[in-house]
């Protein structure tokens, strides 16, 4: 590419594409919204899982960090700013409404991750490296997790191809994550910074795959989709976990849902009738 575009162009052709990702990066992040009022409304969060928006709240904390330290860095403070706010409201959401099992390992994957580790790394690179490695050895880490952070949905796609289901895994997610990643590559090749370009590369990929599977299995329809309700509340308990009480809290959480489902479909034949 660099035989086509003279070098000069470099700076503000990444500028342009830094305006981009933040568009569509807060797109992604804006992405969830109706899987989290379907939480909100149903009060449950039925078999949806906490684990992508606590390492999207790390990676988004990691990146701000090392936008901070390198400096002219501006689009990359930007967007992970933003992206901390809203992951944050995300993880407030799924406590507020998680089963009791499924809360505790929130809470605890949160304290490990986003406290201890974060603030392990944000000590070592102050005071433990060299200034002249410190953006270097940040920047490797915050590689390794945008890739664990594109992989995270794997454990969606394995489901999907398990129940034949794209109720989990939406397609708009997708479709963003992988604009998102285009974007942002574009972003670091023009700035020349390997650690911004490199895991949008995995990404790109990933995206593709999750958004053919999505158009493979959507052609099953509904059927599945109601199949894969009757067993969500099996789905947010952990396998190993045979506590009886926490099964009958998530059965609990599971016939408020049903008893929602059928509360609105009285009013709606109640309106039907009104109208008639």
């Amino acid at each position: 590419m660099s035989n086509f575009i003279d070098m000069s162009y470099y700076p503000e052709l990444a500028k342009y594409f830094g305006v981009l990702g933040n568009i569509i990066s807060c797109m992604v992040f804006l992405a969830p919204v109706k899987t989290f009022y379907r939480i909100y409304k149903n009060k449950c969060t039925e078999g949806f899982q906490s684990l992508p928006y606590l390492v999207a709240l790390f990676s988004c904390m990691l990146w701000l960090f090392y936008g901070i330290i390198k400096t002219r860095s501006m689009f990359i403070v930007t967007i992970n700013s933003i992206g901390c706010g809203i992951e944050v409201i995300y993880c407030i959401m799924y406590i507020a409404y998680a089963p009791r099992a499924a809360r505790k390992s929130t809470i605890k994957t949160f304290v490990a991750m986003n406290v201890v580790l974060f603030t392990l790394i944000l000590l070592v690179t102050q005071f433990a490296i060299p200034e002249d490695h410190k953006v270097h050895i940040l920047g490797w880490i915050c590689v390794v997790v945008s890739v664990i952070v594109f992989a995270s949905p794997l454990m969606i796609v394995v489901r999907v191809v398990k129940t034949r289901s794209v109720q989990f895994m939406p397609f708009s997610l997708s479709l963003f994550l992988t604009l998102s990643a285009i974007i942002w590559f574009g972003h670091g090749f023009f700035k020349q910074d390997v650690c911004i370009y490199l895991p949008n590369v995995v990404g790109f990929l990933l995206g593709i795959i999750q958004m053919v599977l999505y158009a493979y299995y959507s052609k099953y329809g509904d059927n599945n989709d109601d199949k894969q309700d009757q067993g969500i509340s099996i789905a947010v308990v952990n396998p190993l976990d045979e506590n009886d009480d926490i099964i009958e809290e998530v059965n609990s959480q599971q016939l408020q849902v049903k008893k929602h489902g059928l509360e609105d479909e009285n009013e709606k034949q109640g309106k039907n009738v009104e109208a008639i």
